[in-house]
């Protein structure tokens, strides 16, 4: 499948020939919701927690005497049902996290390049580097999107000064071929790829790669 190529300007180069594995593949949506709700659940930090009436700090004395009060008898003051008291089935330190298998990984973010080459939104840039300044991102960005949305930009290997230069832009994301996210890929209103980036993505999610797992 072949798509155009442009410069940092906007201005059209060439073509570029896409892995059909890759960017052309059945658009599988269990295996895209899996592969967000997994990112999600990872990023659970899981600290939430209260006391039991066996934890918390109050008195151990009796509220009232056992008879003659004609209210229900209270053991002390940390029982769950008094201000102040234990809580009863409260949240507790847990692990939120799972590991996805690594098919339906490659599967969702396939099929999430596929659905953004259907969408046109992906749009595949030359290769390119900045100095690190905000100002010449921003204009590499708006060359292709007139109005502030979420912008995912795929780099050819991890270059440290477009990340710089993009971490002054709130709806722009940064993001290695190698370490895709799903959640980012989905939201994407555009998606800004490397010429490199393409290629290194046909070999890593290709049919090559995949024999040799």
């Amino acid at each position: 499948m072949q798509t155009k190529v442009y410069d940092i300007k906007g201005v059209e180069k060439g073509f570029i020939e896409l892995d059909d594995s890759v960017f052309n593949v059945e658009v599988s949506d269990g295996a895209i919701y899996y592969a967000i709700n997994n990112e999600l659940a990872n990023r659970r930090v899981g600290t939430a927690c209260t006391k039991t009436r066996a934890e918390v700090n109050y008195s151990n004395v009796k509220p009232f005497k056992q008879k003659g009060t004609g209210n229900a008898r209270q053991g002390d003051k940390k029982s769950p049902v008094r201000v102040g008291g234990g809580t009863i089935f409260g949240p507790r330190p847990r692990d939120y996290s799972f590991v996805l298998p690594k098919k339906m990984k490659r599967c969702a973010i396939k099929s999430l390049l596929t659905a953004s080459v259907k969408d046109n939104r992906l749009t595949v840039l030359e290769d390119f580097t900045v100095s690190g300044k905000t100002k010449e991102m921003q204009a590499i960005v708006d060359a292709f999107m007139k109005e502030s949305k979420r912008t995912v930009v795929i780099l050819k290997d991890d270059d440290a000064l477009v990340r710089r230069a993009a971490g002054n832009i709130p709806y722009v994301r940064v993001l290695s071929y190698d370490k895709l996210s799903a959640k980012e890929l989905l939201y994407a209103r555009k998606i800004l790829m490397m010429e490199g980036a393409a290629k290194n993505l046909s070999a890593f999610f290709g049919p090559k790669s995949e024999e040799a797992q």
